[in-house]
């Protein structure tokens, strides 16, 4: 489906490189592993890290969206590098790396004080959330 441009620009064009942004949580044990199954261990479960490190990157560019737009997450590359037991505090930065037409690339990380604990790029493509919402309601 193609994009609305704005005054002959793509929606995106107002998105700068290094455009970054932050997200913190303390791990509880919600957070953890254990929480889903509970003969794991209680260290912050991978899936959670990677929900921080998205909205990181969706913080990053929100601002630079066009009114009614958000951004969709679309690819994610991340390696879990290092456990976090409950206690720590877990900090997630998103970098814009590129913007193409239709999508924004990220590197992103995590720390939680003591180790890096991920690294990767994250991909999302930015939607205009009424036309969105619209095709997701049709599939139902």
């Amino acid at each position: 489906m193609p994009r609305p441009k704005t005054e002959g620009q793509s929606p995106l064009s107002k998105i700068p490189v290094g455009a970054s942004a932050t997200t913190i949580v303390e791990v509880t044990r919600e957070l953890t592993v254990a929480h889903f199954h509970a003969h794991m261990p209680e260290v912050y479960g991978t899936p959670m890290m990677i929900y921080l490190m998205e909205l990181a990157a969706a913080r990053a560019i929100q601002q630079y969206l066009p009114e009614g737009w958000v951004s969709v997450g679309a690819v994610v590359n991340i390696r879990h590098l290092a456990a976090t037991p409950i206690g720590l505090t877990v900090t997630a930065r998103a970098e814009v790396v590129s913007v193409g037409e239709a999508q924004v690339t990220f590197r992103v990380e995590a720390h939680d004080g003591v180790d890096k604990i991920g690294e990767g790029t994250h991909v999302r493509a930015p939607v205009e959330l009424a036309r969105f919402e619209k095709r997701v309601k049709a599939k139902a």
